[in-house]
C-alpha cells in the first residue's frame, strides 16, 4: 500500500522503495521467520498527541485539487517542493505512522523483541510543520507510546541527516535520550546537530550529536558508534531503543556523501540488537532506491540471524537489482 504514494516528478523521496524491500524479503523467504501484520492506521486524534490540532486538520483537508484554497496554510505549515500536497496525503501519513506506533505497542506488550516498519522513520517533521519529505513524525509518536511502559527510551539515528524533529521534541526531558550520527557543516540539510547541542533543563546532556565529515567509512563509523553506544547503554539503561536506519548514509546515495557498505550500516543494527532490549527499527532517508531496498532487506535478515545469498531470487524488480544482490 505505501508504495502506491507518489511525491511527484523530480522529488527524490520514493515510497516505492518499501514495496521493493518487501518484494525482496518475500522472495528471499524471510517472512516465514517473522510475524507479519497489517497495522491499524493512525487517526487524527492519534497524531494530535504530538502534533498541533490545526496542522493535522489541515493535512486531512488539503488535496492537489484544492490546495490553492490553502495558500496561507501551505506556507505556514511548510508544504511545497520537498513536502508536496500529493494524492492521499493524510492516508499516507496515517499508514506509515500506524505501522510505527503499532510496532511500539507490540514491544510494550511483549509480543515482539524487535518490531520493524521500513516505511517509518520520518524524523524531520515538527509539531506544526512538515520538513525534509516528512509530514507526521511517527518516531516521536512511537516513543510516546513506548514511554507508557518504559521509564527511559533511547533514540539512535544513523540517517546522514540530523534527526532534528525527534531531538527537538524531547530536548527538555531526561526520559528520552537522542543520539544522532550525521553529516554536519556548510549548507547541508537541516543545518542542526552541532556537538554543543546537548539538551536543556531536565534534558541537558540527554541529547548527543556526532557530526561527521564526507566519506566516512565502515571502520571509522563503527569506531565511533560502538564505544559511544556502549557507554550510553551502560549509563542510561533504557527500557526500549528506537533505531532510525536511514539508508542515505550508504555509499552512492543520491543525496548522501558517506561511504558505508551494506554490512557497515547493518553492523550498527546488529550491535543495538545485541543488548537484548526491546528494539523498534524504522526506515528514514535513502534515495538510491535499489540500495535502500537491499539495505533494509539485509538488516531484516541480520536481526533474524539469517544469511542473505548473493544469488538474487526471482522478484518483481529483478532487472532493477540484477545480476545479483551485491
Amino acid at each position: 500500500m505505501i508504495g502506491n504514494y507518489y511525491y511527484g516528478v523530480g522529488n527524490p523521496m520514493k515510497p516505492n522503495r518499501v514495496r521493493m524491500t518487501h518484494s525482496l524479503l518475500g522472495n528471499y523467504d524471510v517472512f516465514k521467520h517473522m510475524d507479519v501484520f497489517r497495522p491499524v492506521a493512525s487517526t487524527q486524534h492519534d497524531m494530535s498527541i504530538f502534533h498541533a490540532d490545526d496542522y493535522i486538520e489541515f493535512l486531512t483537508r488539503v488535496t492537489p485539487d484544492n490546495q490553492m484554497e490553502f495558500v496561507t496554510q501551505l506556507k505556514r505549515f511548510n508544504l511545497g517542493e520537498d513536502c508536496p500536497v500529493m494524492d492521499g496525503l493524510f492516508d499516507y501519513c496515517a499508514t506509515y505512522t500506524g505501522g510505527s506506533v503499532n510496532g511500539a505497542v507490540r514491544l510494550n506488550y511483549d509480543k515482539a523483541d524487535v518490531a520493524i516498519n521500513w516505511s517509518g522513520g520520518l524524523h524531520h517533521a515538527k509539531k506544526s510543520e512538515a520538513s525534509g519529505f516528512c509530514f507526521v513524525n511517527d518516531i516521536v509518536l512511537s516513543i510516546l507510546e513506548l514511554l507508557k511502559h518504559h521509564q527511559r527510551v533511547l533514540y539512535v539515528d544513523i540517517d546522514i541527516h540530523h534527526g532534528d524533529g525527534v531531538e527537538e521534541a524531547f530536548y527538555c526531558t531526561d526520559r528520552v535520550m537522542t543520539v544522532s550520527f550525521h553529516k554536519y557543516g556548510g549548507n547541508f540539510f537541516p543545518g542542526t546537530g552541532d556537538q554543543g547541542d546537548v539538551g536543556h533543563n531536565k534534558g541537558k546532556y540527554y541529547s548527543l550529536n556526532v557530526p561527521l565529515k564526507d566519506g566516512v567509512d565502515d571502520t571509522s563509523y563503527n569506531a565511533l558508534f560502538r564505544p559511544i553506544l556502549q557507554a550510553v547503554m551502560d549509563k542510561y539503561q533504557p527500557g526500549a531503543v528506537v533505531l532510525q536506519c536511514g539508508a542515505d548514509s550508504l555509499t552512492g546515495d543520491r543525496l548522501g556523501t558517506f561511504n558505508l557498505s551494506l554490512k557497515g550500516h547493518a553492523d550498527t543494527v546488529a550491535f543495538m540488537k545485541s543488548f537484548g532490549v526491546p528494539l523498534l527499527l524504522l526506515g528514514g532517508g535513502g534515495y538510491t532506491i535499489r540500495n535502500v531496498a537491499r539495505c533494509w532487506t539485509y538488516e531484516t535478515a541480520t536481526v533474524l540471524g539469517k544469511d542473505i545469498s548473493n544469488d538474487l531470487p526471482g522478484n518483481d524488480y529483478y532487472d532493477y537489482f540484477g545480476p545479483d544482490f551485491k
